[in-house]
């Protein structure tokens, strides 16, 4: 049985994003293949929430390999989603004073259904724990429509790119 949902997305205009993908990049530090979120609708401090998504078209790098003639979208980039949505949270706000967000682990992660290109990936996130400077543990859910394909926790960990 899946969670409740961390955020009510009926409530969310996503056609006027708080934060476009030119927003996101100057944040992130991905690029080309890895950049994975479109846009930010919603980054709220006081609730330490942040609702996201990810465009999926049938141009993404995994497409092709992932399976021939039956798209789906690895898990592993649905994670990174995620991670990408958390970071962007993070250090938008500047929790854990690090010049890069790194991965520093997983927990919990379910997937429910596939998910497939062209559809709206989208991402709710809250932070759950802050150890200041050190870890962040973020919940995050993944919804295509009103159905949630995936969910679990993330932890992010400050990387001093020398």
């Amino acid at each position: 049985m899946p969670p409740p949902p961390i955020y009510d997305l009926s409530k969310i205009d996503f056609d006027d994003p708080v934060y476009t993908l030119d927003d996101i990049s100057a944040v992130n530090g991905q690029r080309h293949e890895m950049e994975q979120l479109t846009a930010i609708v919603v980054a709220d401090a006081d609730t330490q929430t942040v609702v996201g998504y990810k465009d999926i078209t049938e141009n993404e790098f995994w497409c092709r390999g992932h399976f021939p003639d039956f798209p789906i979208m690895p898990g592993v980039i649905q994670c990174e989603v995620a991670a990408q949505l958390a970071s962007f949270f993070s250090k938008k706000h500047d929790l854990l004073q690090g010049s890069l967000l790194g991965f520093g682990g997983m927990d919990g992660v379910r997937f429910r259904a596939p998910v497939y290109p062209n559809s709206r990936l989208v991402l709710a996130a809250r932070l759950l724990k802050l150890r200041q400077g050190r870890q962040a543990t973020f919940e995050f859910q993944g919804f295509v429509g009103e159905k949630m394909v995936f969910s679990g926790q993330s932890i992010g960990v400050p990387l001093k790119a020398e």
